[in-house]
């Protein structure tokens, strides 16, 4: 079911409405309704309507567009925005009033490496050539989209903020690619507090002279809202939980993307540039006993923001479920690229932009192979209902996101239940999964098996 709430006041300079008002700018007014009629002119078309067709709005971005992604680690979808009513995220919020979003918006996976390897991919993780362990790395034999948009003359720049983004094989595509300096690493946890020093990053690569005069994809990852929800001064506190901590951590962040919004919004490119915010992954606070995010696909994991501002483009609700794997093919069709055979998702740009979707709504799946510290889990949500398929073999349950949004009383058996498996079945006859180049049998899921010799050691010392 597709739910679009569409804004229809336009501004008359058609290229300069969608980012500057996103950004806080004031736009004109709309055309005039009740102008008097004039006489056609030496065409035989009347000057209303010569206004009128050259104010039409616009169906695409245009044709020197530029595209900026930012992701935010860790950010769930019940945002302000969303209706979450604690006011944390101020800047964000004020994007999402001149925005399209995505109200059901789902990432690719339920942690970093899987989710942002997919989105750059276009495909399921699964199907793609890595490595197999936790902090995965992806091969060269992959096609990620900033490839395709460096082969076509796009100038390409990315930042991010923590250590794994150096060797993840992210920056395939890249003419530009930095890791904020003197980070500190720490596998199990985020120590570091980086925001400002990427903000800073990133006003620096925008600031190239080159982009005045060219096409260019950028993309930056903000950090900070991952554990461990560090204190910020002038910040809070808004109470002693995690999620208190964590929502002071979003402010946190959105001070410093608030920060170059203003930057982009005085930018001679300005008016011509998309901006995307989502996320690679949601959080847990204590939902199915689970804490921070990976191994399960829960709601709360993989349910994340998805704001679009495409230059023309008014604002707009949209309720159906998509997935990350969109972006891919919806930055290439933005910045004019033609669209890269393997990818599997489709663009969005013409939705966006008021049309009606020219293909019939897809179910939308979420894949969490089996890595050296986690199980495989993979998911497949259509309309109101979501299967998850719990390792191999696989242990199936089925939900009503409806009726129970929390996930807590599986559908063992009726209509929907033979459904939603009856669709993960045929799903998994068409994924094209890859095995590991290098953890294999043994490694996968290595973190749930005991060493062989720890059940008899475990009875010697009595335990249980």
């Amino acid at each position: 079911m597709l739910t679009i709430a569409r804004s229809r006041a336009f501004a008359r300079s058609v290229a300069l409405v969608g980012l500057l008002a996103a950004l806080g700018c004031k736009r004109a007014p709309p055309p005039g309704r009740n102008e008097p009629a004039a006489d056609a002119g030496p065409s035989g078309v009347s000057a209303p309507a010569a206004d009128a067709a050259a104010n039409a709005p616009p169906t695409r971005p245009p044709s020197d567009a530029n595209v900026i992604l930012i992701t935010v680690d860790c950010l769930r979808a019940d945002m302000p925005w969303a209706g979450y009513p604690r006011p944390i995220a101020p800047r964000l919020t004020a994007l999402a009033e001149k925005s399209v979003q995505y109200a059901r918006a789902y990432a690719l996976s339920s942690y970093t490496s899987m989710s942002l390897g997919g989105l750059l991919g276009g495909r399921l993780p699964g199907e793609l050539s890595r490595d197999g362990y936790f902090f995965g790395a992806y091969a060269e034999s992959n096609t990620f989209f900033p490839e395709r948009l460096r082969e076509a003359g796009v100038r390409t720049m990315a930042a991010h903020a923590h250590g794994y983004f150096k060797d993840a094989g992210f920056r395939q595509g890249f003419d530009a690619y930095e890791i904020v300096p003197g980070l500190k690493w720490n596998n199990t946890t985020d120590e570091n507090v980086t925001s400002p020093a990427l903000e800073s990053i990133a006003e620096r690569l925008l600031g190239d002279p080159r982009n005045a005069s060219s096409r260019f994809f950028a993309w930056f990852h903000f950090l900070d809202p991952h554990d461990q929800y560090q204190a910020h001064e002038g910040i809070g506190p808004y109470g002693k939980s995690l999620r208190d901590r964590y929502d002071a951590e979003v402010t946190f962040t959105d001070r410093s993307i608030g920060k170059l919004l203003d930057f982009i919004a005085n930018a001679p490119w300005a008016a011509r540039t998309a901006i995307i915010v989502t996320a690679d992954h949601g959080e847990a606070f204590g939902e199915h006993h689970q804490y921070m995010h990976g191994f399960e696909l829960w709601e709360n994991l993989v349910r994340v923001p998805l704001l679009v501002v495409m230059p023309g483009a008014p604002p707009a609700k949209i309720d159906r479920a998509v997935s990350a794997i969109d972006l891919a093919p919806t930055i290439l069709d933005t910045l004019g690229v033609a669209p890269e055979a393997s990818f599997e998702g489709r663009s969005l740009v013409g939705e966006i932009y008021g049309a009606a979707p020219q293909a019939p709504a897809r179910d939308v799946v979420v894949d969490l192979p089996a890595t050296s510290d986690n199980q495989r889990r993979r998911a497949l949500i259509h309309d109101r209902h979501k299967v998850i398929a719990f390792g191999e073999p696989q242990y199936l349950q089925v939900f009503d996101l409806e009726a129970d949004p929390g996930e807590e009383h599986p559908i063992v058996r009726g209509p929907a239940y033979d459904d939603l498996t009856r669709r993960l079945r045929e799903l998994d006859k068409s994924v094209k999964d890859k095995p590991p180049t290098s953890c294999k049998e043994g490694c996968l899921g290595g973190a749930y098996n005991l060493p062989k010799d720890a059940g008899a050691a475990a009875k010697a010392d009595g335990s249980p």
